[in-house]
């Protein structure tokens, strides 16, 4: 097995988020884990290249979070489904605090 190599501890989260590129209508995607360092979510029916700049909201408890991140990897999945990483570039350090505290809280998988 190989050492992990993530800087931040995952929240697994399947909740439903939005995003959009910066300029652009929102899109629906689910979420499927994220930390201090970005978001990891599942995006159907668009493309997303590397180097995208795009805006997503979601849910950390009872808070509402929009952060803007860009596309570190894709993979698609299936012939209409991508897993996506963005790595957050702006994100309110209130939001950032949520997070992470979140984190300690609830373990990742």
């Amino acid at each position: 097995m190989g050492s992990e190599r993530r800087k931040y501890a995952r929240l697994s989260t399947d909740q439903v988020i939005s995003f959009s590129m910066v300029d652009d209508g929102d899109q629906l995607a689910i979420s499927k884990d994220m930390s201090p360092g970005g978001i990891r979510f599942e995006a159907v029916g668009c493309e997303l290249d590397l180097g995208d700049t795009i805006r997503v909201t979601f849910n950390v408890g009872a808070h509402s979070i929009v952060a803007v991140g860009q596309v570190v990897w894709a993979t698609e999945t299936d012939p209409i489904t991508t897993d996506i990483g963005l790595e957050f570039i702006e994100i309110d350090p209130e939001a950032l605090r949520l997070i992470e505290e979140t984190a300690e809280v609830i373990p990742s998988v």
